[in-house]
């Protein structure tokens, strides 16, 4: 069970780990850094305590730190209540949520194992917006994907805002970093996996049709903007595209994503 301590000094060295949140070179969740997970406000702080990830220690205000109380009894970490001004000192801004918990990074998942159990997975290649990933992860996680793979570019899905945005479904969804480009979409064909690239293009088939059998399918999602590479594209079994009206030339990302995850359960 948790022990719950009351803080009064931001700089109490036991508050290290939620220490510099807004400073860049700084802040704990910086993947090349300390490489912390950080969760944000009580849901995805529940989220987390339920997560395989080893929680660290928690600092909250103490309504927050009681609301999560059923969830302590089942951790050793710490919980640390102080005051909202206490708080904000330690992380360097407000933070409205009230409650964060910090935890280690988890083993990585590896990709060859993610696929061979999975029926439908998302692909991403140059994903580098943290709110965008972490959208797309909450999509992935609301309609049945059973995992993402990353390609290049793709900013880390363990970053603060990432797990935020995702509402702490980051955490569960599993995913891993591909080892070649695109080379190692080659591993998803092996496996059964139909790779279909997501695209605007009017000459691609439209999505629905393409997920009318039965089968396992991995979607490929781009960079907002550019979207996909002409390489990925090309290594790809089917170019797919949503039917969209007249004026509108594109979706974000994380939407086109959940137009596609939506077509991939309907489809099972």
């Amino acid at each position: 069970m948790s022990a719950v301590i009351e803080i009064d000094d931001p700089a109490d060295d036991r508050l290290a780990d939620f220490r510099d949140l807004s400073t860049a070179d700084r802040r704990p969740d910086r993947p090349g850094g300390r490489g912390l997970v950080i969760a944000e406000g009580v849901v995805v702080v529940e989220r987390l305590l339920a997560s395989h990830y080893p929680v660290r220690a928690l600092l909250g205000v103490r309504r927050r730190i009681e609301a999560l109380a059923p969830l302590l009894e089942t951790v050793s970490a710490p919980a640390y209540v102080a005051t909202a001004e206490v708080m904000a000192q330690t992380v360097g801004f407000h933070l409205n949520r009230g409650v964060l918990a910090a935890a280690d990074r988890a083993v990585p998942h590896d990709a060859e194992t993610l696929v061979s159990r999975a029926n439908s997975l998302a692909v991403l290649e140059g994903v580098g917006d943290h709110e965008n990933l972490g959208s797309i992860f909450r999509n992935a996680a609301a309609l049945g994907v059973d995992g993402i793979l990353l390609g290049p570019r793709c900013s880390d899905p363990l970053y603060r805002r990432s797990v935020r945005v995702s509402m702490g479904h980051v955490l569960a969804v599993p995913f891993a970093c591909l080892p070649s480009w695109p080379g190692s979409l080659d591993l998803l064909r092996d496996k059964g996996f139909r790779v279909l690239a997501l695209t605007p293009a009017p000459d691609a088939v439209l999505l629905r049709d393409a997920v009318r059998e039965p089968g396992r399918y991995a979607v490929l999602l781009g960079s907002e903007g550019p979207g996909l590479t002409a390489e990925a594209m090309a290594a790809a079994d089917a170019r797919v595209r949503i039917p969209m009206s007249g004026g509108v030339d594109s979706l974000n990302v994380a939407t086109a994503g959940a137009v596609a995850f939506y077509e991939l359960a309907a489809a099972r």
